[in-house]
């Protein structure tokens, strides 16, 4: 029997226009992480700034802040663009420096060539756990949370981990691969 290989298909920018690149998926084996690992993060967070959250409700960082924010987190949205204004009824921040509260986790929605540009400031104000959403993979990123004690997820989504994990995916049909006998919660939802 053949295993099938899978490719990431990356786009990358250049001085010189854009490069398509396929990626055999082995290289980001590296990338599977402990169920365990996930929902101590997920546990453990109670403060969340979200860098490229959009105030277009039909972007996914939006329903992702919402879905978080129904399940008690505090979310604190970071977009320049949208600083001083309000994204489902929170105040936007144009850095992470404006932020005058400890932040447990900083969700990029970016590019993954746009990671290099924030992760210095990110390691500055030393969150617990540095999260890239799916189709974000910084190695370099990697690197600099693993030598300042810092949790990493890449190419995963916190909405996606937290409802697999808790069991919300089985309310839908959706076989998770987590059983279990009775309904779990590792939040309780607030409406």
């Amino acid at each position: 029997m053949h295993k099938k290989e899978y490719l990431l298909l990356l786009t990358i920018e250049t001085l010189n226009g854009l490069i398509n690149k396929a990626y055999n998926m082995k290289k980001f084996q590296e990338n599977n992480y402990e169920d365990q690992y996930i929902k101590n993060i997920l546990d453990n967070t109670k403060t969340i700034a979200m860098i490229g959250l959009s105030s277009s409700w039909q972007r996914p960082s939006y329903f992702v802040a919402k879905y978080l924010l129904d399940r008690g987190y505090k979310v604190f949205p970071v977009n320049p663009k949208e600083a001083g204004k309000k994204i489902l009824n929170q105040k936007v921040y144009a850095d992470l420096s404006e932020i005058n509260e400890y932040i447990d986790m900083v969700d990029i929605f970016r590019k993954s060539s746009d990671v290099k540009y924030i992760i210095n400031d990110i390691i500055k104000i030393k969150p617990a756990t540095i999260w890239l959403q799916i189709g974000v993979i910084n190695l370099k990123a990697e690197k600099l949370a693993r030598e300042n004690k810092i949790n990493i997820v890449m190419n995963r989504c916190p909405k996606i981990e937290y409802s697999r994990l808790s069991g919300e995916l089985g309310w839908a049909g959706i076989n998770s691969g987590t059983f279990f006998n009775k309904r779990r919660m590792i939040r309780p939802t607030f409406n």
